[in-house]
């Protein structure tokens, strides 16, 4: 029998419930290696839907080879690119392994993640650190500073904040997120209120860990200075927060049209449906970002959309709260009232309203959350989603920033499927 209008109404209303009681809370550190499932030696996590070796952006195939070297699985950049070719390195999507990468999105084995709990639920997400901004590994950058960096994290930062974080104990990340939106933070490309916030919880404890007082102030003037280290929280934040939607984990959301995942790849845009559950992707061709770019960049430089981070947006953050963060426009291009008027008409494509997440400059109305495929196709409004641009060509790094939305195509096809799988 088919599934009626009520019920599929009733399942997206689950799913809304899901995503609003859901508890995000930080609860310590770990290695991809040891926390994450499924991962090996020789596994190579990525943003985005599935990808094979050839068909990678610049930007990723940049980041993959990093990690080889990170990893000393190859000694330079042309052993990276051969062992990758060889078949003997596995690539999956970070998805696939309840984990989340920004742009590239590269995991490899040694990496430090961040474990991130859904109290309400009992799922986890994982996240690595954030390198700062420029020539990094997620920008598809390799250079022998970019793997020292990520040497660092690995020996030392990582076990300064893991031992920190076992002082403070948990930390409730969706009241956080919720207080930085009251400061001026999209929850996606503006990170600023975050960041302070977690370097207050997380100064005090740092004191006290058993390390010298040289590692400590490193370890504190490296928070400090980047501004993007809550991203790589508010992102495993939403990534449990809507994993838990899905119908093959709640049976609840069977029929639901609410989006679950939004992922890109740098080649191609993906979607996951919470009906639909967590193994059908629906995918189209990644789109150039328009913003502004760094001096000497243009958008022939751009590569096309990169990253895992739209699983703020998805959870109804990030470019859906660019009305709670009008400084933004400095970075990703518009004004103040262009913020605004993409935040109102976020609402037009969503089930319901956050409860937690509010925007000041709309009477502290809560974000659109829920992005419904029907409502998608019908509007024809496509989510928006600020983001950084990578280079197309590895190893160059970050060229600017902007506005981006998924191909119509990923939702089309989505519904499409929705009517074969429970309407015949």
């Amino acid at each position: 029998m088919a599934i009626t209008k009520e019920e599929i109404n009733a399942a997206n209303a689950e799913a809304l419930k899901i995503i609003l009681s859901a508890k995000p809370t930080l609860i310590g550190m770990g290695t991809a290696g040891e926390d994450i499932p499924g991962m090996t030696p020789t596994t190579i996590l990525h943003s985005g839907p599935p990808v094979d070796w050839e068909h990678m952006s610049g930007p990723q195939k940049g980041a993959v080879i990093g990690a080889l070297m990170y990893e000393g699985l190859a000694k330079d950049d042309k052993e990276a690119e051969n062992l990758a070719a060889s078949g003997k390195i596995t690539f999956d999507p970070c998805h696939h392994h309840a984990a989340v990468g920004p742009m590239a999105g590269i995991v490899s084995y040694h990496m430090p993640v961040f474990i991130v709990e859904n109290k309400e639920y009992g799922n986890k997400a994982y996240c690595t650190f954030n390198e700062g901004l420029g020539k990094v590994l997620r920008f598809g950058a390799y250079q022998p500073e970019v793997i020292d960096r990520l040497k660092w994290l690995e020996k030392e930062l990582y076990p300064i904040v893991k031992e920190a974080l076992a002082i403070t104990g948990d930390i409730d990340l969706k009241a956080m997120i919720s207080e930085v939106l009251q400061m001026g933070d999209d929850g996606h490309n503006r990170n600023k209120a975050g960041t302070s916030l977690l370097f207050r919880k997380l100064a005090p404890a740092i004191v006290q860990t058993h390390f010298t007082e040289e590692q400590k102030v490193k370890a504190l003037k490296f928070i400090d200075s980047n501004d993007h280290f809550f991203l790589n929280l508010t992102m495993p934040a939403a990534k449990c927060t809507m994993d838990a939607t899905f119908c093959d984990v709640n049976p609840k959301t069977k029929g639901s049209t609410i989006v679950a995942t939004m992922a890109r790849n740098g080649y191609e845009f993906g979607i996951r449906v919470a009906g639909l559950g967590q193994k059908k992707w629906f995918t189209g061709p990644a789109e150039i970002v328009e913003g502004l770019y760094f001096p000497g960049f243009t958008a022939e430089d751009a590569n096309p959309d990169v990253g895992d981070s739209c699983i703020t947006e998805t959870c109804g953050i990030g470019g859906f709260c660019m009305g709670a963060a009008p400084a933004i426009v400095q970075f990703v291009g518009g004004t103040p009232e262009d913020a605004l008027n993409y935040s109102r008409q976020m609402y037009e494509i969503t089930e319901g309203e956050g409860t937690t997440y509010k925007i000041p400059a709309l009477n502290f109305r809560g974000s659109a959350t829920g992005i419904d495929i029907r409502k998608v196709i019908k509007t024809q409004i496509r989510p928006v989603i600020n983001t950084g641009v990578a280079a197309k060509k590895p190893g160059v790094g970050q060229v600017g920033a902007g506005i981006v939305h998924p191909p119509m195509k990923c939702f089309e096809d989505a519904l499409k499927d929705f009517k074969e799988t429970y309407m015949g």
